[in-house]
């Protein structure tokens, strides 16, 4: 029987972290204080603040886009509660009765 040389695992180079991926990350370090100012709103991050909330999803995301522009922002509910699970449409074949 051989012996196996066994090799270290290769060095990869570091992910960059894009802008969307920031601000999802800045809602969470923000969620604790965001839990008793913005509770059951939607908020708007860019730049790692808050910069829009209200209680309609699209319209703090249209708001957030006309005043910056149409750049990575990270639009979420600010709840504790398990948010629901988003089901995609899917596509159907309609099936037509034929006529008698």
């Amino acid at each position: 029987m051989s012996q196996l040389d066994t090799l270290p695992a290769p060095l990869l180079p570091a992910v960059p972290q894009d802008k969307w991926r920031r601000e999802q990350r800045a809602f969470r370090h923000l969620f604790p204080e965001l839990l008793k100012t913005h509770r059951g709103q939607y908020v708007a991050i860019h730049d790692g603040q808050v910069v829009e909330s209200g209680s309609d999803k699209l319209d703090v995301a249209g708001r957030a886009y006309a005043r910056y522009g149409y750049v990575p922002i990270y639009v979420s509910l600010v709840t504790d509660e398990p948010l629901p699970p988003v089901r995609p449409p899917s596509a159907r074949l309609l099936q037509l009765e034929k006529p008698s």
